[in-house]
């Protein structure tokens, strides 16, 4: 049976040191780290600093590689809403806003744990007619980001639509 695990901040963090000060910074499930994620991605709109800082804090030792940067470049420019889409309370008819406090939900299902190690887990998009798939491999007693498809395009907000 599919497990959903939903995640509320009032506050979505600025910085690495922001994202560690929350309760699910302890990485203790690979849910706290599929939401952590989410909140880089939505950073990293802002601040690409700030996010790829707190993406690496979430991938451990393996950092982002030079590829990753630029898939992140290539797939947020301009879109912006895609990473926003995740919070709870979006969709293109607001142009994306959430609703506070923010909340994140994430699913697993009948094959996310069939690789020792490793959690793949869906995070539905509101503007998305299925939920992405986002990786996690554990270390220790920490789950880490190993890999997310959370980025592909989804329906623009209701003022860039053609229709």
């Amino acid at each position: 049976m599919a497990k959903t695990d939903s995640f509320t901040f009032s506050t979505l963090p600025k910085n690495a040191e922001e994202l560690h000060a929350l309760p699910e910074a302890d990485l203790s499930t690979p849910f706290k780290a599929a939401a952590l994620t989410v909140l880089a991605l939505i950073r990293y709109t802002e601040s690409p600093n700030d996010g790829i800082a707190m993406l690496n804090s979430l991938k451990g030792p393996r950092e982002l590689s030079e590829y990753e940067k630029q898939f992140l470049r290539d797939r947020l420019r301009g879109k912006e809403y895609v990473a926003m889409s995740y919070l709870g309370g979006t969709n293109p008819d607001n142009e994306y806003t959430p609703t506070t406090p923010y909340t994140i939900s994430i699913n697993d299902g009948p094959y996310s744990y069939t690789e020792e190690g490793y959690a793949k887990l869906y995070i539905t998009s509101s503007g998305a007619d299925s939920p992405r798939p986002i990786t996690l491999r554990q270390k220790d007693d920490r789950w880490l980001l190993w890999e997310q498809m959370l980025l592909a395009d989804i329906r623009k907000p209701k003022s860039q639509a053609d229709w």
